[in-house]
């Protein structure tokens, strides 16, 4: 007979545990099917010690620095085993925590490859054997892996995911890091920090092509100043593996290609969803034009009681909008009326050096979509905090609707600026103009004030520039 339950989830990442907390919370008796670890890619092999291992980047950078500070550090030098193991020990850190939280929300977890075989009904091959389960409602939060290319198989030697970026068996020497979203410019940047060699190459005709054109023109210029060799327009035709490194053969924006030499790749070319294996294609889910599972604003798919969330449906592809995701589903599930998703309203954030932040249209976006906008901009180098840190490399745009004074959108490159833009966020969540963000205070001194002088600065009231 099978186990039964009000809800399983499928997936333990940050949107499945928090479903899975979110309906124990709400009175629902849950399970919750995994097949690896607890907490997923994000928590063992993504967000949460990609950051560790970022942290260690900016640490070594500041030290290279010291003399700008007044100190003295001499003979310094990136232990990369330390570096990897901190990193690992962090994450397993973490597991742990979610594995606590697991027992105390009374959610049952089980460890297998889960199948749905019909509505309402799991089998997961367990290492004792298969194990039935069955639900009125399932999510199924299975989550996302690395695309590879189709001339560019990862074997973990030379060629790598980020999985094998995060746990690397030796230093590079020269890297070639294929496509600039957040992944790849993330570890292009770590990697350049810590010395090595780093060439960056993306088919679009920017890096970071999904943020505002400014923030992508301001990146560009940064990391070439730190010595990345940024190809934008460029493509990798090629590669030959040998063993002691790796010929690509490169289509620069001109059309010309050439042949070149690197110690490794790191391939970065977006995600394909985890849902070949569970039981889809029998019962009719549907899927949308990318092969992700088609959900409508309360994570429902087509069938009923089956719900999808993360990065198994459409973009974007974000732990926090996983997350809430999760909790939209289960209280939906529960006969509650949850908010629906509005992506306007989710923020990205970028680790590299200088990061990156946004929330809602660029400039470009809301001129398309028929907005008469106003945009304001402030520098880091007009900011008390930012020059007494040192960190003066950057700026803070936001977008305005010219009629309404709807904030739009919200774009940053500089210190800190993945913890500024909540504050954008919480202004468009709560549909703000320009008026309320004129009259808020801001603390002095802090970064923060750039975020108002900006405001200022898109209606001719700027006060530091």
């Amino acid at each position: 007979m099978a186990d039964t339950y009000d809800l399983i989830v499928l997936g333990s990442g940050p949107g499945g545990y928090v479903a899975a907390i979110r309906a124990s919370q709400l009175g629902l008796k849950t399970a919750i099917v995994e097949r690896e670890n607890l907490g997923g890619i994000c928590l063992n092999w993504g967000c949460i010690p990609t950051k560790a291992m970022l942290r260690s980047a900016e640490v070594f950078h500041n030290m290279k620095h010291a003399s700008d500070y007044g100190l003295v550090a001499e003979k310094i030098s990136a232990d990369l085993d330390a570096i990897v193991k901190r990193s690992r020990g962090v994450a397993k850190q973490l597991n742990q925590g979610v594995t606590g939280l697991m027992k105390k929300n009374k959610i049952d977890v089980v460890m297998g490859d889960g199948k749905i075989t019909a509505p309402g009904k799991m089998t997961v091959k367990t290492e004792k054997g298969e194990q039935e389960l069955a639900a009125k409602n399932i999510i199924i939060a299975t989550g996302a892996r690395a695309r590879d290319l189709p001339f560019a198989k990862a074997d973990g030697k030379r060629i790598w995911t980020y999985r094998h970026a995060m746990t690397p068996p030796e230093l590079p020497s020269k890297l070639l890091v294929i496509g600039s979203g957040a992944i790849g410019i993330e570890f292009a940047s770590f990697y350049n920090d810590i010395g090595v060699d780093v060439t960056v190459v993306e088919m679009l005709d920017r890096v970071v092509p999904v943020e505002d054109e400014e923030i992508s023109a301001f990146l560009e210029k940064s990391l070439k100043k730190q010595g990345m060799t940024i190809m934008t327009g460029a493509g990798v035709k090629s590669i030959e593996v040998g063993d002691k490194g790796v010929k690509a053969e490169i289509e620069d924006k001109k059309g010309k290609k050439e042949s070149h030499d690197f110690s490794h790749v790191i391939v970065a070319v977006g995600i394909q969803p985890n849902i070949e294996t569970i039981g889809l294609d029998e019962l009719g889910v549907e899927p949308d034009e990318r092969y992700h599972i088609k959900t409508d604003e309360y994570c429902r798919t087509n069938i009923e009681g089956i719900y999808a969330i993360g990065d198994c449906t459409a973009g974007p592809w974000l732990a926090h909008k996983a997350s809430h995701e999760g909790v939209i589903a289960a209280e939906t599930i529960a006969g509650g009326h949850p908010h629906a998703m509005d992506v306007n309203n989710i923020p990205g954030c970028t680790y590299c050096h200088p990061q990156i932040a946004s929330v809602g249209l660029t400039e470009a976006k809301a001129k398309e979509a028929g907005h008469d906008v106003k945009v304001g901009k402030f520098p880091f180098i007009g900011n008390g905090k930012a020059i007494a840190l040192g960190e003066t490399e950057g700026f803070i745009k936001t977008v305005f609707d010219a009629k309404t004074g709807e904030l739009l959108g919200a774009h940053m490159i500089g210190a800190e600026v993945t913890e500024l833009i909540q504050g954008y966020t919480i202004g468009k969540t709560l549909e703000t103009t320009e008026a309320e963000l004129m009259n808020t205070v801001f603390p002095h001194p802090t970064l923060s004030e750039m975020m108002h002088e900006s405001v200022l600065d898109a209606y001719g009231r700027v006060l530091h520039m």
